[in-house]
């Protein structure tokens, strides 16, 4: 954002989206480092989005939960016991996909500029339980 908003300030305006997590909402034990990471960018989303929201430029985030890719098959395999509880911890019964993540990039449409700050939190239930 430190190069991305000098640029849209001086074009009259834009819209940025944050990669978040759900981790960015709740607390996660043993992964707190990220955690804490993911807390940093929300709340600097909505700092941001606060001191620029009267010069046209629109600051969000997304924050997915799982996502089946190849990161994932990496860490939990394509199958097996870590992969089971990964999608166990959501609710409609498996991992998000990259396309329904990049759909929640809508929140930088035109139409959207009332939703400074937002967080889009694409979880597949995982925060709702």
């Amino acid at each position: 954002m430190r190069h991305e908003i000098p640029v849209m300030l001086k074009n009259g305006g834009g819209a940025i989206v944050n990669t978040s997590s759900a981790a960015g909402h709740v607390g996660m034990g043993q992964v707190s480092i990220y955690t804490a990471s993911k807390h940093a960018v929300e709340g600097l989303t909505k700092a941001l989005a606060l001191e620029f929201a009267k010069q046209n430029i629109r600051i969000n985030a997304v924050g997915p939960a799982g996502v089946a890719t190849e990161m994932v098959d990496r860490f939990a395999g394509k199958e097996g016991e870590m992969r089971d509880y990964l999608t166990s911890l959501h609710p409609v019964g498996r991992m998000g996909t990259s396309e329904e993540i990049a759909a929640g990039f809508s929140i930088s449409v035109p139409t959207t500029r009332n939703l400074p700050g937002t967080s889009l939190v694409v979880d597949g239930g995982m925060l709702a339980q």
